[in-house]
């Protein structure tokens, strides 16, 4: 094992999650998985929940550096940033990490460790695409709910399926939905 002895646990226990769902991240699945006994584990780990802990930790950590990544301007402009971040998620849908990603979410509906974890990452991505839109010159509270729109759309997207017949309608559709998400023009605000 490279990687230190609780990383390779928790990237297993990641992979549990993505397949089934919290209840099939058991120490037996993963030490059977990992070719190990389950006295390994508990070198590492007191118990299950602290393993669960350490993999939501891990997801959060994870999850709050790559939007600080990706939102980083830098002096580029706002507005082609908000546009390479969709592309970004809709071009190249990551399978594993969205089936992590609902997942954690279904977790965190019976889970206070989970919501947390949960909270902490959409406040950071919302905080993040915030900052974005109020570069491109709109107020805060504009930003924040063109903020949600964006993740609404950035994840919802990737959920739904379109006629395999027609390749070319996801990329026009993700391409018009990029421009309206990036007009820096004011919203209709009359909800």
């Amino acid at each position: 094992m490279n990687e230190s002895g609780r990383d390779v646990w928790v990237k297993a226990a990641l992979a549990e999650l993505a397949a089934g769902g919290v209840d099939r991240v058991r120490v037996e699945v993963l030490a059977g998985r990992l070719g190990v006994t389950k006295g390994g584990f508990y070198r590492r780990f007191r118990d299950r929940r602290h393993l669960l802990d350490a993999l939501l930790e891990s997801w959060a950590a994870g999850r709050i550096a790559a939007i600080e990544q990706q939102t980083r301007h830098d002096g580029d402009d706002a507005r082609e940033r908000l546009t390479s971040l969709i592309r970004l998620y809709a071009e190249r849908v990551n399978t594993e990490a969205m089936a992590v990603e609902l997942a954690v979410r279904q977790w965190a509906r019976t889970d206070a460790a989970a919501a947390a974890a949960v909270a902490a990452v959409d406040t950071a991505r919302l905080g993040n695409v915030a900052q974005l839109y109020g570069a491109c010159g709109l107020p805060a509270e504009e930003a924040r709910a063109r903020a949600f729109l964006f993740y609404s759309f950035v994840f919802g997207q990737s959920l739904i399926f379109l006629d395999p017949a027609s390749p070319g309608k996801r990329g026009r559709l993700t391409a018009r939905c990029a421009a309206l998400l990036t007009d820096p023009g004011p919203a209709d605000t009359g909800i």
